[in-house]
């Protein structure tokens, strides 16, 4: 390949996130998900390719912080009272489909000559799912509050659990001798994990509460001081002995429980994206293209493993506990790939001299294959599910009791019907109204002082900024009927009737304005309806005079 030297390590970024749009847009074009682009993209411009790119080390170090910041968000959503929720089927699920998947795994890449150390790394990292593909892919058909996206999400979670459970064993062992017994590396697994539970109980429950609230006064600050926490604790856990992702996973943990996590994690979301194309084109750098040729048929007997046995022992685990052969085949789907957690995985290995190269070039070949195929499946997984109906009557009970109770039980009536964004002394007070009427609503606030003052007085509100997209997708709407903005400026409305559009809400929208000039620009943009406090004070007034009135002169 003809090598090609750029200025500096400036010009070869810039190169490279304009190669890393143009592969994304093709990918996102043929519906596939972006992260298998930056991996061919990586090999096409690495050593392997046209050698477009030399700054290595730069890229390397942004690869690095862009895992410390997934691990953060993956922490961040494992709220304590969503672990204590996520039910037995998910847990069931998710334990019963990772010990299938090592157990048969690991089997299955000792007959393919692997040795045994890449056999554990390989065959665990075949357990994991990626949740971000998982979630957008459900978020995007709408099917993400379904009954099996609840399931699926929920054993997705015990899966992200695991894999920092494995990223700290495996560092654990790496600092073991050879005349250490596991039993040794157990116990200090065990005392490490105990110093870590106990440094994160004083935090969470004496500092970080008072701190989080200061900074949240500022959006800017509550960013900084996310990815500064993130990044802070993956270097202190790689310091005390564990692994920079089991550090900033505790990070994103510490802060779960906090009222702002939605709103730190949506605008997370975009720079985490970001840095991530940097460890996937930094892992396709990697790649040495010959020992992907070699790896050609495990892969493709690991890739159908994944495909077809992961989905069949969820099914089977469903079905046994009460659920229908089409829920089971629904969420089944859901883990018929790797994620990008298999891929750091078996990357951390390599860092922890405990496999080569190869056994990184065989889960990212894995990788390529599972994520590209499921992706497909997902899609169309209502078609391909008429095909298979037939033949996945064994994975049904002949009365789905489980299933049954669920739909009995499931209510309508706590999702809000009204959704307020802007609680100033018009959207508190109307939202105080509809409360006390007995309308479901939801206010939404980005003041902190607000909506922890609304909190006590036990009003339904959340802290969140209505312009942010990944926000907005965490919120009920597709079940409410209006939706309210009391947003003083026409450039903060602007925003959320775009960021509304583009997660695809067309509800009916009423706008608050105190000048007609705001009020048109709100019905240009498409508001269905105008409320204008003071012309609406004056018309109640009027009328309520004019009744009196009529009433006197009668």
């Amino acid at each position: 390949m003809p090598d090609i030297t750029l200025p500096d390590a400036f010009a070869e970024i810039a190169l490279l996130l304009l190669l890393a749009a143009l592969a994304g847009a093709l990918a996102v074009r043929l519906k596939q998900p972006v992260l298998i682009a930056y991996i061919v993209l990586g090999i096409a411009v690495g050593p392997a390719g046209f050698s477009l790119v030399q700054a290595s080390a730069e890229i390397h170090l942004l690869s690095q912080v862009g895992v410390a910041v997934l691990l953060f968000v993956v922490g961040l959503k494992l709220d304590l009272h969503q672990i204590r929720h996520i039910g037995a089927v998910a847990v069931a699920t998710g334990l019963g489909q990772l010990t299938f998947t090592i157990l048969f795994g690991f089997g299955l890449v000792l007959l393919l000559g692997k040795s045994t150390m890449e056999a554990l790394y390989i065959a665990v990292a075949l357990t994991f799912s990626s949740t971000i593909i998982i979630v957008k892919l459900l978020s995007d058909k709408r099917e993400l509050d379904s009954l099996y996206g609840r399931i699926a999400v929920g054993f997705l979670i015990v899966q992200d659990i695991a894999v920092v459970v494995a990223m700290m064993t495996m560092s654990a062992l790496s600092g073991a001798s050879d005349e250490a017994t596991l039993g040794w590396v157990a116990i200090e697994l065990a005392a490490r994990l105990i110093a870590a539970a106990a440094l994160m109980f004083v935090m969470m429950r004496y500092v970080l509460p008072t701190l989080v609230e200061t900074m949240a006064r500022s959006q800017e600050l509550l960013l900084i001081f996310a990815i500064a926490w993130g990044v802070g604790l993956a270097a202190l856990g790689e310091w005390a002995g564990f692994s920079k992702e089991a550090g900033a996973f505790l990070a994103g943990f510490s802060l779960a429980s906090t009222r702002y996590r939605e709103a730190i994690n949506a605008r997370l979301t975009g720079i985490r994206d970001f840095l991530l194309l940097f460890f996937f084109v930094d892992l396709g750098a990697q790649l040495d293209l010959s020992i992907l040729g070699d790896e050609l048929v495990s892969a493709g007997v690991l890739s159908a493993f994944v495909l077809v046995g992961n989905p069949l022992i969820v099914m089977a685990i469903m079905g046994y506990m009460g659920y229908r052969k089409r829920t089971g085949f629904l969420a089944g789907l859901t883990v018929a790939q790797i994620s990008e957690f298999s891929i750091v995985f078996v990357a951390m290995g390599i860092s922890l001299g405990h496999v080569g190269r190869e056994a990184l070039g065989l889960t990212t070949l894995v990788g390529l294959v599972t994520i590209t195929v499921s992706s497909y499946m997902i899609v169309y997984s209502h078609t391909l599910y008429e095909r298979l109906a037939p033949l996945l009557g064994v994975f049904e009970r002949a009365r789905p009791l489980r299933e049954l109770v669920v739909e009995a039980s499931r209510t309508t009536g706590l999702a809000p019907r009204i959704v307020i964004f802007g609680l100033g002394r018009y959207g508190e007070r109307l939202l105080r109204q509809l409360h006390a009427r007995g309308v479901p609503v939801l206010g939404i606030e980005f003041d902190p002082e607000i909506v922890r003052r609304l909190r006590h007085q036990r009003l339904p509100v959340r802290f969140g900024d209505g312009e942010d997209p990944g926000f907005l997708e965490t919120l009920p709407l597709p079940g409410v009927e209006w939706v309210i903005t009391t947003l003083p400026l026409w450039e903060a409305n602007r925003g959320l009737l775009h960021a509304l559009a583009e997660i695809g809400h067309h509800g009916p929208i009423a706008g608050v304005v105190r000048d007609q000039p705001h009020g048109e620009k709100l019905l240009r943009a498409g508001v269905t309806r105008i409320m204008n406090p003071y012309l609406d004070a004056a018309d109640h007034a009027a009328r309520r005079f004019a009744d009196e009135l009529q009433v006197e002169g009668a």
